[in-house]
């Protein structure tokens, strides 16, 4: 059975998370370092206390292939997809074995320019566009499990 892992302490779509998974009767985890509130049914809280990937390391150990992580973490993103999991970004994006490697290098150039002081912006802000995208992927994700 497909399970909807999240990595749950950055993400700014859990609501949308928890609609689309009920709408579909799948099981969602929020992993996560400190509590937060959660729905009364459908939505498990998994606090883990540790270094600082122990979220993504408990991810990890759990996701199975045929699940679906949320995540906006490009290395957990690329540590899942090697498990068979799908992996959808909070933007929308999903994250493939093709895409993944063209992220991994973005990222890391990124990591560069701000450790030589070049200013990059950063990531634009979340917006109402973003979480149309995210809940239609994730819609397809779950109709096509």
């Amino acid at each position: 059975m497909t399970t909807v892992l999240v990595d749950a302490d950055a993400c700014p779509i859990k609501e949308e998370t928890y609609r689309v998974a009920k709408r579909h009767g799948v099981p969602v985890v929020l992993v996560a370092d400190q509590w937060m509130r959660t729905p009364e049914s459908g939505v498990e809280l998994v606090v883990v206390k540790g270094d600082f990937d122990a979220a993504d390391d408990w991810i990890v150990e759990h996701a199975h292939a045929g699940d679906v992580v949320v995540t906006g973490d490009i290395p957990l993103a690329d540590r899942c997809l090697k498990l068979g999991a799908r992996v959808l970004g909070h933007r929308g994006r999903e994250f493939t074995e093709d895409s993944i490697g063209e992220a991994m290098a973005a990222r890391e150039l990124a990591s560069e320019l701000r450790d030589m002081g070049v200013e990059t912006g950063g990531p634009r802000p979340f917006d109402k566009r973003d979480r149309s995208a995210f809940l239609q992927a994730l819609e397809e994700m779950l109709r096509s499990r």
